[in-house]
């Protein structure tokens, strides 16, 4: 009753079976957050160099650092949705430690000394002081536009 039948050979002209596709890569949110604090790193010594060059504060360079860090976060880091949360805070970090690289190197250009024995003398903790007692409202708009650009430009980079 049981036949022993051949299959038929495959047709070669019939289009092989596709592979299913790759899923999209994820990322790694530790690569991106390396990434972030790295390019906020250097984002603040432009930012700070930018500023003593042209001796003011430019809303285009704190838009750079946004985006530099946004960008680096979400390209390294993926779609995880604290990335831009990440980069917003970076970003405003970056501002930050820019403002504060400016006072310093005006400092070290006042007082014809190196950056170093600045840095030596008044500490982070002077720097800050002198920040404080000069920061304006510019100052914060600074910040914020450098924070919001970051959080804007992970979200889009991420997409």
């Amino acid at each position: 009753m049981s036949q022993h039948v051949q299959p038929p050979a495959p047709d070669s002209a019939a289009p092989a079976a596709p592979y299913p596709a790759e899923p999209a890569r994820s990322g790694n949110i530790g690569l991106g957050i390396v990434a972030a604090v790295v390019a906020a790193l250097a984002a603040a010594a432009a930012y700070g160099a930018i500023m003593n060059a042209i001796d003011r504060q430019v809303g285009y360079a704190a838009v750079g650092v946004g985006l530099l860090v946004g960008f680096a976060a979400a390209k390294l880091g993926g779609r995880n949705p604290v990335l831009p949360v990440v980069g917003a805070v970076l970003s405003l970090g970056a501002v930050y430690l820019g403002q504060l690289f400016f006072i310093a190197l005006a400092l070290a250009d006042y007082g014809n000394v190196g950056l170093g024995e600045v840095l030596d003398k008044a500490g982070v903790g002077g720097l800050n002081d002198i920040w404080q007692e000069g920061a304006d409202a510019m100052d914060y708009v600074f910040l914020a536009i450098g924070g919001f650009v970051a959080f804007g430009a992970a979200k889009k980079a991420s997409d």
